[in-house]
């Protein structure tokens, strides 16, 4: 790793971002930055460099964000200007000058926890120490919108920024068989099950109207594409899609990270944070994970008009993350 002077040098000089210095940064140690005689120098021998596969990869990922925003300007550009509420999923590591937008449902428990230890000087340890109810309290982790605005806009052009994804339709089975299959959940009973059972079942029992523990998947999907939904609130976050909680057509991450890889890519993220070498990305396999089958599987009462609308709402995570239609959809 860079000592911070040198990165703070090269950005100051206008070659690059310290974001951007740790994506392209040799993982050998160079000589201070004074001794190089120019910003040139330091080009040439960058460029000199193999690019490895997974920096690659990520500027193939970050290119198709910038596409996918550009194309598709005026839905991804609602408004010009965040307001620093629109921050409220960014943490910031300030030791590690690390931003990290979470996304229920895609392992952002596990992310909390290694914040937690990356963000605790020396409190934690082993991020799996740290019970999962702790990484949800939000007074353990500082987020952007907690900054004044020029404080976020030093830190949104200065810090490694990133997030990670999932298939748009695995992470809503996800949060619908966390949030109304498990009978612990009566927060999410109350507050949205009632909701659903009273606009969308006909005929529904007192009982079903009080507790609203029985949502069926085609209930919560037609309260999803119900307009009068989205004009009522903002979409809860654990099924809010990711442009709407991250911002990437007014954010530039550096780093995109996929489920799917979870694993490379978290502990490729803790590398070039610097401490790799001492905090790996914890390992679990979950047998109650959702999988591609499961979600096919619920996705079968839908009917077509349903699944089309449904695509709709999530169109640009599926855009934006290269996530393909999936198979199983019949749309109109």
């Amino acid at each position: 790793n860079l000592a911070p002077v040198a990165v703070q040098d090269m950005v100051a000089g206008g070659c690059c971002t310290a974001a951007q210095w740790a994506l392209w940064a040799p993982p050998k140690r160079l000589q201070p930055l004074q001794k190089l005689p120019t910003c040139l120098t330091y080009l040439v021998h960058v460029l000199s460099l193999q690019l490895s596969n997974t920096a690659i990869l990520h500027q193939i990922r970050r290119d198709q964000v910038t596409d996918t925003c550009r194309a598709n300007s005026v839905s991804s550009r609602k408004r010009r200007v965040l307001t620093p509420n629109d921050l409220k999923h960014l943490v910031v590591d300030e030791d590690h000058e690390m931003i990290y937008c979470y996304v229920p449902k895609v392992a952002c428990t596990n992310w909390k926890r290694v914040m937690m230890v990356l963000t605790g000087r020396g409190k934690y340890s082993d991020p799996m120490e740290i019970p999962a109810n702790e990484a949800h309290v939000s007074s353990n982790l500082k987020t952007l919108n907690q900054y004044s605005i020029p404080e976020i806009n030093h830190r949104l052009k200065n810090y490694m920024k990133f997030l990670f994804v999932r298939e748009p339709f695995e992470r809503l089975v996800s949060a619908y068989r966390n949030k109304f299959t498990q009978k612990y959940n009566t927060s999410f009973h109350k507050r949205y099950g009632t909701k659903i059972v009273r606009r969308q079942r006909k005929n529904a029992t007192q009982e079903a109207l009080r507790k609203g523990d029985d949502v069926k998947f085609e209930e919560f999907v037609a309260y999803l594409i119900d307009p009068h939904t989205q004009r009522e609130e903002p979409f809860n976050e654990h099924w809010q899609t990711v442009y709407s909680l991250c911002h990437p057509c007014h954010i530039h991450y550096d780093l995109i990270g996929k489920y799917e890889t979870l694993e490379e890519d978290s502990n490729y993220i803790l590398q070039l944070a610097g401490v790799g070498n001492y905090l790996k990305f914890p390992t679990y396999a979950k047998s109650t994970r959702t999988t591609d089958e499961m979600t096919t599987e619920f996705f079968q009462n839908i009917s077509s008009e349903h699944q089309t609308q449904l695509y709709e709402v999530y169109k640009l995570d599926f855009l934006m993350f290269n996530y393909s239609v999936p198979s199983y959809l019949k749309l109109e």
